[in-house]
């Protein structure tokens, strides 16, 4: 398997590489048993490491490639400096709109846009570096950990002693069976953020998540892209009219999207070349460059998992409600076992290995209520139930819908494309799920899942003041919705008989 390859060699890669992966590190020299055992640095095993040893366990740290893992080296941190470049190209070739002029041309030097990623990337790393986690008293190692029994890592040759072990080792893009890609170099979320030059024609495979973010951001910065999808439409797994508003957006920006696609296959003659059939029309591109963005893999090899008993499968180390594997003494968190590939989702399971590894807890990560983002322009936001996942259950419900188009704040800005969707409990103001569709989405999504997480209905919400004008009062309308509808026309008839009565 190939470990990430930080490129250019420039300062800020330097600078990145110092932290997470110390070119001089040192590992240290084990002594006794540690309580905890972490395989991996990514988020959910800095976390763990981290919380464990902040409660006093002796912890050590594996890692083989760069600490941070996918979030902060090739995943979230990275993205979101191309993506907050990207709107601000956008705003500016929009700027006419709101009545400020800007020459017809700008021109966008994308080397600055990626150096820029780049120091900002370095500037965040110390959060998860090596030194940092050495100061709060963990063994870090870097090399091959490998289990040698169920009380046993071995780490390039240094055996660890353990009573309890965490694998967080992650995943990795890892592209589908496509005909004709191995005639070609291609792209993945691993090597997108090393380019250096804008590709003037980009293909992407893919319009999940990475797909449509690196797809806007790119056409945003001036690549005319070609985004290819096997399903109708874009975000195939999320609300239908908040991606058609997505998509409608990633249009005006000029994606060119390629829906329903059919016999895709990539040629390597005289170029690269994507040849692919969309709603019954035959397209053959020349392409500069070109990104997967769909086809994820679990880093379990090298682990001698099936030696210490851990079952594992393609999606990934199999694990009960309490992250427990098959084998009682190792745990896991993160991308290695996790359907919801996600920072903040890793963060909070780790968590739970905490309680329940080392102080034999029985918390359960079915309990945790997981908000995600996705983050184009607008941003696409869900938490809980979806209405197809809600009807599949068996669960009746009523939803609510709130149109940015009636809210002040985001007609004042221009992003009035969007919406807020919360489903309840047919009946009852209990929230169920919900989806948001606008500029702020992800921030926006919050106040939802705070109150499905500690039990406060709808009603509540309608009921808290929020600062006008915001587009957070989107959220706050749904709860005078859920109100008007407790107001029953026998309800309605007895107020008009009290106020008729005390006139």
């Amino acid at each position: 398997m190939t470990l990430v390859q930080l490129q250019p060699k420039d300062e800020h890669n330097q600078a990145l590489e110092a932290n997470v992966h110390p070119p001089d590190w040192s590992n240290p020299t084990p002594s006794g048993r540690y309580n905890l055992v972490v395989i991996g640095a990514g988020t959910a095993g800095l976390v763990a490491a981290a919380g464990a040893a902040g409660l006093g366990a002796k912890v050590a740290l594996i890692e083989r490639s760069l600490m941070g893992g996918d979030c902060l080296n090739v995943g979230c941190v990275p993205s979101k400096g191309v993506i907050s470049a990207a709107r601000v190209a956008a705003t500016v070739k929009y700027a006419n709109e709101f009545g400020v002029e800007v020459p017809d041309r700008v021109d966008i030097n994308f080397a600055e846009v990626m150096k820029r990623m780049r120091k900002l990337r370095a500037r965040i790393s110390p959060n998860d570096s090596a030194t940092r986690f050495r100061d709060l008293g963990i063994d870090v190692f870097f090399g091959q950990g490998r289990f040698l029994d169920s009380s046993t890592i071995d780490v390039d040759g240094t055996k660890l002693k353990f009573k309890r072990a965490v694998i967080a080792t992650g995943a990795r893009a890892s592209a589908p069976p496509i005909a004709g890609l191995d005639s070609v170099e291609y792209l993945t979320n691993e090597s997108v953020f090393s380019l250096t030059e804008l590709p003037r024609r980009l293909g992407i495979i893919g319009a999940g998540p990475i797909g449509c973010e690196m797809a806007q951001s790119f056409a945003q910065l001036g690549s005319e892209v070609f985004l290819v999808e096997s399903e109708h439409g874009i975000l195939p797994r999320e609300d239908r009219q908040a991606a058609e508003v997505v998509k409608n957006a990633m249009v005006r920006n000029g994606v060119k999207l390629l829906c329903c696609g059919r016999n895709l296959e990539i040629k390597n003659e005289g170029g690269r070349r994507l040849t692919v059939e969309s709603h019954g029309q035959s397209y053959d591109e020349q392409i500069d460059a070109l990104l997967v963005a769909v086809g994820r893999a679990p880093n379990v090899e090298n682990l001698n998992l099936e030696g210490v008993g851990v079952e594992f499968d393609k999606k990934g180390v199999k694990v009960n409600d309490h992250m427990q594997t098959t084998n009682p003494h190792i745990f896991a968190a993160g991308d290695i076992c996790s359907p919801y590939q996600f920072t903040h989702t890793a963060d909070f399971m780790a968590r739970i290995v905490i309680q329940n590894a080392l102080f034999k807890g029985r918390k359960k990560s079915s309990a945790l209520t997981i908000p995600w983002c996705t983050y184009t322009s607008p941003e696409i936001a869900h938490v809980g139930l979806y209405e197809h996942q809600a009807e599949k259950q068996g669960i009746a419900i009523d939803t609510f819908v709130q149109h940015l188009s009636d809210v002040d704040r985001a007609i004042l800005e221009g992003d009035d494309e969007g919406f807020v969707k919360v489903h309840t409990q047919k009946g009852t103001d209990k929230i169920l799920g919900a989806t948001i569709v606008a500029s702020n989405a992800g921030d926006m999504i919050s106040e939802i899942t705070l109150a499905m997480t500690h039990g406060l209905g709808l009603s509540k919400i309608g009921s808290t003041i929020h600062p006008y004008p915001t587009q957070a009062e989107a959220i706050r309308r749904l709860g005078d919705q859920y109100s008007r509808t407790r107001l029953t026309p026998f309800v309605k008839s007895l107020f008009n008989k009290w106020l008729a009565w005390t006139r």
